[in-house]
């Protein structure tokens, strides 16, 4: 009787609140078990009924159609419609809640949430929801990922930390790597034979599957498991699911559900015995690297510092644009330069600066070179083999005219590698050059007086170019 007077949009909110309180992480089993799968599939199952649902359509743009779509607005106002919400954030919220957990996802982003605006959404095919229990394996995902590349669709180009993930997952499975890239040469021709239409929502399904499970860095994962609750589950038994029926030995090739054996309760002696063979690094040691860092990051936490200059949406003071549009570097991100050379290489102006001051000392060869592999792992597939040639001529080859020093052994390798020509054939000698320049060039660089002139430097800002204040406009 509760239950009946209870808007369901609230029961589902609770629910899925109870699931991020607990240690802030999710459980596999008790995202299956917990009943606000159930809800949030019906709620999908009545956002997809023909008289009452909400309305899909196919769209047309400028050369192409974009099949089976709707609005992020159109959500919204389905759902303060037909859930009884009153509270249009409140719609948003478990809109994007529900969207993070797959059953619906933009069709042009890896982030899973949902916008109040006309961006595009569409549903997930019922064999990707995650009340099926998916547990996908790496391999899988080296798969999938093996398989984006094959495809010369600029919709179908790897992130970069997909691209990212697809080098570190090619070296740990270097021993099968070649059974791996079969799986995908298969599976990608496989789709070829499909319809276009169908290829091209299946595509986006298929991301929307890995956005859930192998989500963009900084977002939340839905299928993480705690593995303090799941050690405490009375019933372990859960059936593991690989996607394209990769499991450890590699041996069908469609997917699968392949039922765990029975699990047995360890014992108290079999937990300790577990504890005093993993090899753990000091508690003090792990103590003080966190320490460390937070103590080095802690000013620019906006949370726990306040931001100098101060946020100008929510203050009248508009330096921090002014800043922005000088295009020179405040002190604050100057000085987290200094922090590592990782630090320099992530920020634009950081790369421009470093490349500056390398070029000052006729030393900026190696930096180039990184960079120009950093740029060959985005290219579309069709690109590489070209793109490869002209980096090896030019950093490389006999009589180069930006030679890089690199170890022999780095250079036969990517003399063998450029023999077939991949987005990663300049993978080691792209890590020794990186070594060099972190040992070396890096720190020249933060000993130079053109990086103590931008630490000290102070900006000028006059009157004249200042933007009205906000608070005056209103």
């Amino acid at each position: 009787m509760f239950v009946s007077v209870v808007p369901l949009s609230l029961l589902l909110t609770h629910n899925l609140h109870l699931l991020i309180q607990v240690h802030g992480k999710y459980s596999l089993s008790l995202l299956f078990h917990c009943p606000c799968l159930v809800q949030m599939e019906e709620v999908i199952a009545r956002m997809q009924d023909e008289k009452n649902g909400i309305p899909i359509r196919t769209v047309k743009s400028f050369l192409t159609k974009i099949p089976s779509v709707f609005s992020g607005s159109e959500i919204v106002q389905w759902m303060m419609k037909n859930l009884d919400i009153e509270d249009q954030v409140e719609a948003l919220h478990l809109g994007t809640l529900m969207a993070a957990h797959g059953y619906f996802f933009p069709i042009s982003d890896h982030v899973l949430t949902l916008k109040d605006d006309g961006t595009f959404y569409r549903f997930q095919t019922p064999y990707f929801w995650p009340s099926n229990c998916w547990e996908p394996e790496n391999t899988d995902y080296a798969v999938y990922l093996c398989k984006r590349t094959m495809q010369n669709k600029a919709r179908l180009e790897l992130a970069d930390y997909e691209a990212e993930s697809l080098a570190r997952l090619q070296r740990a499975f270097a021993r099968k790597w070649e059974f791996i890239f079969m799986q995908a040469e298969a599976q990608a021709k496989v789709d070829k034979k499909r319809d276009k239409i169908e290829r091209k929502i299946l595509d986006s399904q298929e991301r929307a599957f890995w956005d859930v499970h192998r989500p963009v860095p900084g977002c939340v994962n839905t299928t993480e498991v705690d593995i303090k609750k799941s050690s405490r589950m009375k019933n372990p038994h859960k059936t593991r699911k690989s996607v394209y029926g990769l499991q450890n030995d590699i041996r069908t090739h469609s997917p699968t559900h392949t039922p765990a054996p029975e699990a047995k309760q360890p014992t108290e002696e079999e937990l300790q015995e577990q504890v005093k063979l993993t090899n753990k690094p000091p508690i003090l040691v792990l103590k003080n690297s966190l320490l460390g860092y937070t103590e080095q990051y802690l000013e620019y936490d906006p949370f726990l510092t306040p931001p100098d200059p101060s946020n100008p949406w929510i203050s009248d003071d508009t330096t921090l644009w002014e800043l922005e549009a000088s295009k020179e570097p405040g002190q604050q991100r100057v000085k987290r330069w200094a922090f590592g050379i990782d630090e320099v290489l992530k920020d634009p102006v950081g790369r421009e600066q470093f490349l500056k001051f390398l070029e000052s000392e006729f030393s900026s060869e190696n930096l180039r070179f990184w960079l120009a592999v950093q740029e060959l792992k985005k290219r579309p597939i069709r690109e590489v083999p070209t793109r490869v040639q002209e980096i090896w001529q030019e950093f490389l080859a006999p009589g180069a005219p930006s030679a890089i020093n690199v170890d022999s052994k780095s250079y036969d390798k990517t003399t063998q590698n450029v023999k077939d020509p991949g987005r990663y054939a300049f993978e080691d000698a792209q890590e020794h050059i990186y070594k060099l320049m972190k040992s070396d060039s890096y720190s020249r660089f933060i000993r130079s007086s053109a990086y103590q002139e931008l630490l000290q430097a102070k900006k000028k800002v006059t009157k004249s170019n200042k933007p009205q204040s906000l608070a005056k406009n209103i």
